[in-house]
């Protein structure tokens, strides 16, 4: 159930396959929105968009904690540059959607996500310092997360081919 040295127990691999399912959804409902704007598949993919993106936000959190709950327990980072790496991915994970949901709370919008009131819309005019980097950042940080995803798949295959380096896959694939 837990950690050990070796390999990440049953809770820690739940959740890191499950936020990256919700991940590749995001993503491919926003390649959908980007490419296939106003049509049909775009609404049913759009429409998720946001609850699944508070989602993610939310595990995210409970990741770290657990993160940090069983740290000791963990295996070790293989060098400075993987435990780097995941303190990017980890970083990323809060700023993406923490960026839209101060966008949308800016916005004046309301937000109820899976039917869940999370917070009312407001009359009146948006507020600029909240809205404003959302609309900057939020898609390109996003694109710069998928980015890191990428070559996080890449590197752990890399490590898995590589004569010279520890095969790093089955620590999180049983």
């Amino acid at each position: 159930m837990t950690d050990n040295i070796d390999r990440y127990g049953r809770v820690s691999r739940a959740i890191h396959w499950f936020m990256a399912l919700l991940i590749l959804w995001q993503f491919l409902s926003s390649g959908v929105h980007f490419f296939l704007g106003d049509t049909v598949i775009d609404e049913f993919f759009w429409a998720t968009h946001k609850p699944l993106g508070l989602l993610l936000f939310v595990l995210i959190f409970i990741r770290i904690a657990w993160t940090v709950a069983t740290l000791s327990q963990r295996p070790k980072s293989i060098n400075i540059a993987a435990e780097a790496g995941h303190i990017g991915l980890y970083g990323f994970l809060v700023i993406v959607p923490g960026l839209a949901l101060v966008r949308q709370y800016g916005s004046g919008k309301p937000f109820e996500p899976f039917g869940i009131p999370l917070f009312s819309g407001f009359e009146g005019e948006k507020i600029g310092w909240m809205v404003t980097p959302g609309n900057l950042l939020h898609s390109w940080l996003g694109w710069l997360l998928l980015a890191m995803i990428l070559g996080h798949i890449f590197m752990v295959f890399w490590h898995r081919k590589s004569a010279t380096h520890t095969d790093i896959l089955p620590r999180m694939w049983r």
